[in-house]
């Protein structure tokens, strides 16, 4: 029989979403292919060209399971999908009627991020069955977001990619986007950066991958200081007035009181290169000469990344990069660039309509500390606790503050115990809970805590459509390749079939999967022929590079910012109506708990980060062979901190705190700025007989904390390392 060629996609949380075209044979894929077709291009890394050994992985789930050793021994008997559904929908109506539905958590990930599957087809099915509850504050980016909606007021601030070739000088600042992808071809148009002689300076405790094959400099820097170092920045551009004060008086609020901050009239605590070379380690001509250079070549493009504002205190450091940004009157101007959230492109937005609002927040109060006057910041309900406290919510509900006693978890597109920070700490709220249900394709860590294990199909068996990750304007039809293996079934099929058991008649609004497709890509207004659509598996969408804010800087008047005051918020009066100096009204350096200079150093004396593990996609495409090759899990630890503790490169070491144990193998390099160490994000956890984590998870380590704009403590970690044997 011939090879078949299917034009597909998949929709991981990878910070891509290209095409893929698996060649089948016999009803196998056989190989896979990518982007063949006009420019540009939209190529798969190594994660998508490995992805068949994800569809055909040992681990499997092959049918629906019970239960029956203890919770979290991963032991189950295989029953039957109408067993499992009927118990599935027995359950939840026992508990909607004992407890209510604000007793349901419904709980999700990045698994999968495409419009009809994944999180979206369970949360339609919750919200017709009564409500649920839900948590509030994402890993990735909680920090970018407040602080984007903060200053900006919306998370619409990136340009397109291809802005960045009108620029003369780039500083990438914790950004990695050869491994972190950012939109597929973003490593590409760095190359085309390099090539036109565009000075690229990479500022990171990492020399990362994206540092050393494009960066002109590298900056090393101590992890949760970030801030400091942008602050000072902000300090020399004031002291030498190299500001661009026209742009500052006509478009920005809030400069003046910045800027007595800055200069130390606040505080006495002039944030000069001195004070904060003591901060970082960054010298202080070092900020100073990069301070100068920023100031005074125009345009210039300053990327804040997603990685420093994934710390306690992150927000601060994107409400000062944004500041600093405003200063120099970079916004709204080609080769410029605005940073914040940075998304660029509407098309993330596709979705599913959703015909009913859940019930358990209806009504519910504003969130405290939140942004609710902020018209593009939604409802920030109270109904919802943060993602860092769903484990205190099980062990503790009502009776330890939060909006409801959770009795039972439904957890789609996410391995949520491998994800959320202090496993040993989850495992104990996940054995209390009455019961849980999981949808999963390969048995994670989680899913060995399911009561009832539900067999998902991967994106080559099903039919969905894949928006881009953050802002390139494409979009990709995803086109199953195969049948579905075993007796998986998609997370729209599953509440297609649970749903009459829950007394909705009519869940798919009597639509299939492909109705649906139509229905949501007629309603973007941008694909004008499904047919050719579907058959291609893309459209990539013909537009002018755009410009983040180009017309509120050319006709403010007529178009302010989506903000309170209609300008940029340097100074925002809704932070300042908090009264929290861990939130202050003007981005300052706030120290972060577990930070630099935390004196828990003292028997904690290395700063953890987590950063994205090359091969994988969070915790997704963990344990693949092909792409465990090209990058073995292991802990980086500098050079002068492994001779201290006697550790040579692949010697076996236990990294710990108060939190837990985890034993990996060390990648001693000069990479990694003393006093950091790197545990990359996603490791399968696995507790042996003493309680030691041999699977490499870095959440056995993280602590269960976020800053009160919403940020995760995923870079701010104290640990120490010790050699084993």
């Amino acid at each position: 029989m011939d090879e078949k060629i299917i034009n597909t996609s998949c929709s991981h949380d990878c910070g891509g979403r290209c095409v893929l075209k698996p060649h089948v044979k016999d009803g196998k894929i056989v190989r896979f292919e990518s982007d063949t077709g006009e420019e540009p291009q939209l190529r798969a890394c190594l994660r998508g060209r490995a992805y068949r050994q994800q569809v055909y992985a040992p681990d499997r789930i092959q049918y629906p399971m019970k239960r029956t050793g203890e919770r979290g021994e991963g032991k189950f008997a295989r029953i039957s999908w109408d067993e499992a559904l009927d118990t599935v929908a027995r359950e939840m109506l026992r508990i909607k009627k004992d407890y209510g539905n604000a007793s349901i958590l419904l709980l999700w990930g990045g698994g999968s991020q495409a419009v009809l599957n994944g999180p979206m087809a369970v949360e339609r099915l919750m919200a017709q069955f009564g409500g649920y509850t839900r948590a509030w504050g994402a890993a990735s980016y909680e920090g970018p977001l407040f602080a984007s909606m903060a200053t900006y007021g919306t998370m619409n601030t990136g340009s397109a990619r291809a802005d960045h070739l009108n620029t003369k000088l780039m500083i990438m600042w914790g950004w990695n986007p050869a491994v972190t992808i950012w939109d597929p071809n973003t490593a590409y148009l760095l190359a085309q950066v390099k090539e036109k002689g565009i000075r690229i300076i990479s500022i990171d405790p990492r020399l990362t991958d994206t540092t050393a094959v494009f960066a002109s400099e590298w900056i090393p820097i101590r992890p949760s200081t970030d801030t400091a170092m942008m602050i000072a920045i902000a300090y020399v551009i004031i002291k030498k007035n190299l500001q661009d004060q026209n742009f500052l008086d006509t478009y920005t609020i809030g400069f003046d009181e910045f800027k007595n901050y800055v200069n130390g009239e606040e505080d006495g605590i002039p944030k000069t290169p001195e004070w904060a070379e003591k901060i970082t380690g960054v010298p202080a001509a070092t900020i100073e000469r990069i301070a100068v250079e920023y100031a005074t070549t125009k345009p210039a493009v300053l990327i804040p990344g997603w990685g420093p504002a994934r710390g306690s205190m992150g927000e601060q450091f994107t409400r000062a990069a944004c500041a600093v940004i405003a200063m120099t009157g970079n916004i709204g101007k080609e080769g410029g660039y605005a940073g914040g959230f940075m998304r660029a492109f509407h098309s993330r937005e596709m979705s599913l309509p959703r015909t009913t609002k859940n019930a358990v927040e209806a009504g519910a109060a504003h969130r405290p500390n939140s942004l609710y006057k902020i018209r593009g910041a939604g409802h920030p309900t109270a109904a919802r606790m943060h993602e860092v406290h769903v484990y205190d919510a099980i062990l503790k509900g009502k009776a330890g503050g939060y909006s409801c006693d959770p009795k039972m978890a439904y957890i789609v597109a996410s391995n949520f115990l491998n994800s959320r920070p202090d496993v040993n700490t989850g495992i104990a709220a996940f054995k209390k809970l009455g019961f849980i249900v999981i949808h999963e394709q390969r048995m994670t860590p989680t899913a060995r805590f399911a009561d009832i294990l539900l067999p998902v199909n991967t994106f080559m068996e099903r039919e969905d459509i894949a928006p881009p990750w953050l802002g390139s304007p494409y979009y990709l039809y995803v086109n199953p390749a195969i049948e579905s293996r075993y007796e998986s079934k998609s997370d729209f099929q599953i509440c297609c079939e649970l749903a009459p058991r829950l007394g909705i008649p009519d869940y798919a609004a009597g639509k299939d999967a492909e109705g649906w497709l139509r229905f949501v890509a007629e309603r973007a207004g941008d694909i004008t022929d499904f047919n050719s659509f579907k058959k291609d598996g893309v459209v990539k969408l013909k537009v002018e590079p755009f410009v983040a804010f180009k017309q509120e800087i050319a006709d403010p008047a007529n178009h302010p910012f989506p903000t309170p005051s209609g300008k940029i918020e340097i100074y925002s009066e809704s932070l300042g109506e908090w009264q929290n100096p861990q939130m202050p009204a003007i981005p300052k350096y706030v120290p972060a708990p577990e930070g630099y200079g935390d004196p828990l150093q003292k028997k904690y004396p290395l700063q953890l980060l987590t950063s994205h593990h090359k091969p994988a996609t969070h915790s997704t495409l963990e344990k693949i062979p092909w792409l465990e090759e090209t990058e073995p899990r292991r802990l980086w630890l500098s050079t002068q901190d492994a001779k201290a503790r006697g550790i040579a490169d692949n010697d076996e070491i236990l990294v710990f705190n108060d939190r837990g144990k985890v034993r990996i193998r060390a990648y001693v390099t000069d990479r990694i700025t003393p006093g950091a160490v790197c545990l990359p994000h996603g490791g399968w956890f696995e507790i042996d007989e003493n309680g030691v984590d041999i699977g490499g998870c870095e959440n056995t380590l993280v602590p269960r904390l976020h800053s009160p704009g919403g940020a995760w403590s995923a870079n701010t970690a104290l640990v120490e390392v010790r050699r084993e044997g």
